[in-house]
């Protein structure tokens, strides 16, 4: 056979824009366009259906290689190599010495120490801490709980008393009194000077990062990308801004600054997030007049985010940490740490944790994602994506320098309340299940029971204000708790009392009957009701008599609108100290409520305050 070269699908005529849009309006048969394909998204622009190469027009860095400036493919010129991070959280020196080790052989590249307190650690206890430790081949990385604490000092006399080679010491002190101000509400000392001192006594480690701009504490808040791009953008352009004032000149600051960003589960998002970040870095710090171009790489750290994360089928976090690892991976994150999938509610489990490390060693030695730099690049959507935050990120972030900078921004309320807009129309599209979490608001695991006694601020928001706090903080929370605090308080009170039943009454329209028996036992469920489920009955008698063999508190009907102004009132008058409740918002509602039937689920229903009623009256409060 004769060889030859033929392009892919020669064959097939191209197709133009305006066909596929005929062909969309089409399909779409009247519905609207914009309402049921575009998105519209937190972060404040809409993402299209598709994409097409004529998208890519305008966008000014396609023509940029991996490792090169504006660095938004990546600060790395061959492959896309990345350190596996463990933290590990320091009560005592030795036990976590010995864990470290342990952990070392297992996969991990990076440790971070996160110390609760500081008990003034001398270079003697980091001789306990540090103990075997190979510091020239990992990254070591410390940070404080408290986030005022210094730590290079006593690094520094630790290494100093060690044969260890300065230039290879890799890693970052992750002093941050700034993102001590956003969760405590006080400025902590004197940055400027604390800082400059902190930097110029470890000049003997080039590889070594002394401020962290902790960018995932407004993701955990609930902000939005662009507000994590645009306040850690803001917070840093200030560290430089302090640190050049005081006499340091802009290379030097901004290579001992480390940006630590959370990754949620907005796939494509968050990879487009980290590439945009980079470039908005590269541009400011060009801004300060760098002399060396290397100076303007954003060096990344990714935290898998927990404002996402669930309390109930926590298992189901391991599949949000998978997506949201390979998207910092594919961003070109320089280092990942992977939280536990129990992390939110309990200290790790050893199960957990090599569950955690395993995810990435797959996307390693398995999935080869360390092969290839920007794997994104060219994608259509994603170029687009990073360009949509790129412009919406730098405005926002021109409106915080506008207001005086971060922390004049911050000390306004203005970065609080942009993020609290967000909050506020997520938590209403969780109500509303118009936005899902898996095993919380929707798809509820019926059979899974709490049993053990919680704290209840699991279930609130975490307030690290000081007293005399001069601002108004961020608090860390997760989206979920609202809706596990209902089914948390179901299972305590069924811990004494038997669980408040729910019982599906099917009638008449087969079809309806079992999509909306499904509805009511997915929405009751939620709350950990015990669900009864039903195929159908053949007559309300029959129904009602099998609703008080099963003891029921709850009766649903669920039928067509049709059947319903029938239907409902022959139920009604049958049952005794039962719930009635109708699956459906139907046209005969208010010829139902005449008759006393007040008690309707539907898709526009709020399904935290209603469970919350319900609960109410199950609970006899």
């Amino acid at each position: 056979m004769a060889s030859r070269e033929e392009k892919l699908f020669a064959c097939f005529p191209a197709v133009s824009t305006k066909e596929w849009e005929e062909k969309i309006y089409a399909d779409l048969k009247g519905k609207d366009y914009e309402r049921t394909l575009v998105w519209d998204t937190y972060e404040g622009f809409k993402v299209n259906p598709y994409y097409r190469r004529e998208n890519l027009a305008g966008i000014g860095y396609l023509d940029s290689m991996p490792g090169q400036y504006p660095y938004v493919r990546g600060t790395k010129s061959m492959g896309n190599n990345w350190l596996i991070r463990q933290d590990i959280v320091v009560s005592d020196l030795e036990t976590a010495n010995k864990k470290a080790l342990d952990i070392l052989d297992k996969g991990v590249n990076s440790l971070g120490f996160i110390f609760e307190k500081r008990d003034d650690l001398t270079d003697g206890n980091l001789k306990l801490l540090l103990k075997d430790i190979p510091l020239e081949e990992i990254e070591i990385n410390f940070e404080s709980i408290g986030l005022k604490y210094n730590f290079t000092n006593p690094f520094l006399d630790y290494l100093n008393n060690t044969e260890a080679d300065k230039s290879k010491i890799a890693g970052s002190a992750g002093i941050d009194p700034l993102g001590y101000y956003v969760l405590r509400g006080k400025i902590d000392g004197d940055i400027s000077g604390g800082l400059k001192s902190a930097i110029e006594r470890t000049a003997g480690l080039p590889l070594f990062r002394i401020i962290s701009v902790n960018g995932r504490f407004f993701a955990n808040s609930g902000g939005s990308l662009v507000h994590e791009l645009a306040f850690s953008l803001a917070q840093g352009a200030e560290y430089l801004i302090k640190l050049t004032d005081a006499g340091l000149g802009v290379d030097e600051a901004a290579a001992n600054i480390k940006f630590n960003f959370g990754i949620g589960s907005n796939y494509f998002m968050e990879i487009a997030k980290l590439r945009a970040g980079r470039l908005l870095w590269a541009a400011i710090v060009r801004e300060f007049n760098c002399i060396c171009e290397d100076s303007s790489k954003m060096v990344i750290h990714s935290e898998t985010n927990s404002v996402n994360k669930t309390f109930y089928e926590p298992w189901v976090n391991m599949i949000r940490t998978q997506t949201e690892a390979m998207s910092a991976v594919l961003g070109s994150a320089d280092s990942v740490t992977v939280r536990p999938f129990d992390a939110v509610f309990e200290n790790p489990s050893g199960f957990s944790e090599r569950i955690a490390r395993n995810q990435q060693i797959l996307l390693k030695e398995e999935s080869h994602f360390d092969k290839v730099a920007d794997s994104a690049g060219g994608s259509y959507y994603i170029e687009n994506l990073t360009a949509a935050l790129t412009d919406n990120s730098w405005k926002l972030f021109l409106e915080v320098m506008d207001r005086g900078g971060f922390t004049e921004a911050f000390r306004q309320g203005f970065i609080q309340d942009k993020i609290k807009s967000v909050v506020s129309r997520r938590n209403q599209n969780i109500a509303l299940r118009r936005e899902n979490i898996l095993g919380t608001n929707q798809y509820p695991n019926l059979t899974e029971r709490k049993v053990k006694v919680f704290d209840d601020s699991l279930f609130s928001p975490v307030d690290l204000s000081e007293e005399g706090a001069d601002t108004e903080t961020l608090k860390l929370f997760r989206t979920a708790q609202p809706l596990e605090a209902l089914r948390y308080r179901t299972d305590i009170h069924s811990l004494k009392n038997r669980r408040p039943v729910v019982f599906m009454l099917p009638l008449g329209n087969t079809a309806l009957r079992r999509a909306r028996a499904q509805f009511s036992c997915n929405f009751f469920a939620v709350a950990g009701f015990e669900i009864i489920d039903n195929n159908g009955f053949s007559s309300a008698e029959q129904g009602v008599a099998a609703a008080a063999e099963a003891n029921a508190d709850i009766v649903v009907v669920c039928s067509s609108d049709e059947e319903y102004p029938e239907l409902v009132p022959e139920v009604a008058g049958m049952l005794k100290n039962e719930i009635l409740v109708v699956a459906g918002n139907p046209e005969c509602r208010p010829l139902l409520e005449e008759k006393g039937i007040v008690n309707y689920i539907h898709l526009k229903s709020n399904i935290q305050e209603e469970l919350k009623r319900y609960q109410h009256m199950l609970f006899k409060e």
